[in-house]
């Protein structure tokens, strides 16, 4: 489904991700695991169409798009939830989701999402007229997953869905991702807890210093010395 060789991205004339190679196949969900600064989120910038690569390819169902803006990206069917939400805090919730399916693809279907995404996650159907910025945090990340659902995801990417929420809160953000694969949405997952995203995931990658340094079954990862020395505390 999307296929990336050879990636080079960054921030003017600092290279962030270096020589990034990696699939993803349909139906999959896949963690990108790493420390602060590894380029977790430039990756994820890069194939939404936020950053412009230096150089390399990004594939989709074989018709490359990295060429290709933000907007034109997300109508093909990659939709991000980004880091810390980003709300409009004065709309309501509903108002907040109705702005997820604003593409023509979703336009013409929006009683029908609204009804999934109250379904996956009742709480907003409870919150739909509460403002957005009088929400709690894990509130708030179930709207921003909700309004993403709303553009109908082909690629579903969530940057960091459990920072700054309580292991409670956290495990409910879990289940909900994993509910929504079980929809045959593709999910990419960049979090730090790398314990829960590789518990969750099929396959997984490492990103460290702009490098993917290992990559492989999350099962096999979640086994490894390495990775349970530097990300598990074992």
């Amino acid at each position: 489904m999307i296929s990336i060789k050879q990636l080079n991205s960054g921030y003017g004339d600092v290279t962030v991700l270096k020589d990034i190679s990696l699939n993803i196949e349909e139906g999959e969900v896949i963690s990108i695991v790493g420390a602060n600064g590894a380029g977790k989120t430039t990756l994820l910038n890069t194939i939404s169409g936020i950053i412009t690569p230096n150089n390399g390819e990004i594939w989709l169902d074989g018709y490359r798009i990295d060429h290709l803006p933000p907007h034109k990206i997300t109508a093909l069917g990659i939709v991000q939830v980004p880091e810390g939400r980003r709300l409009f805090p004065l709309m309501t919730v509903y108002e907040n989701l109705l702005i997820g399916a604003s593409l023509p693809r979703s336009r013409s279907k929006v009683k029908e999402n609204l009804e999934y995404v109250f379904e996956l996650l009742p709480r907003l159907a409870e919150r739909k007229d509460q403002i957005g910025r009088t929400m709690s945090g894990g509130e708030q990340q179930m709207v921003a997953i909700g309004r993403a659902l709303m553009a109908m995801p082909r690629l579903l990417m969530l940057d960091e869905p459990s920072m700054g929420l309580s292991p409670l809160l956290a495990g409910t953000v879990f289940e909900t991702i994993r509910k929504i694969s079980e929809q045959n949405i593709t999910v990419l997952l960049v979090e730090q807890n790398v314990k829960k995203a590789l518990g969750l995931s099929k396959r997984g990658y490492v990103l460290e210093n702009g490098f993917i340094t290992m990559d492989g079954p999350s099962t096999e990862l979640l086994n490894n010395p390495h990775i349970k020395k530097a990300y598990l505390g074992l």
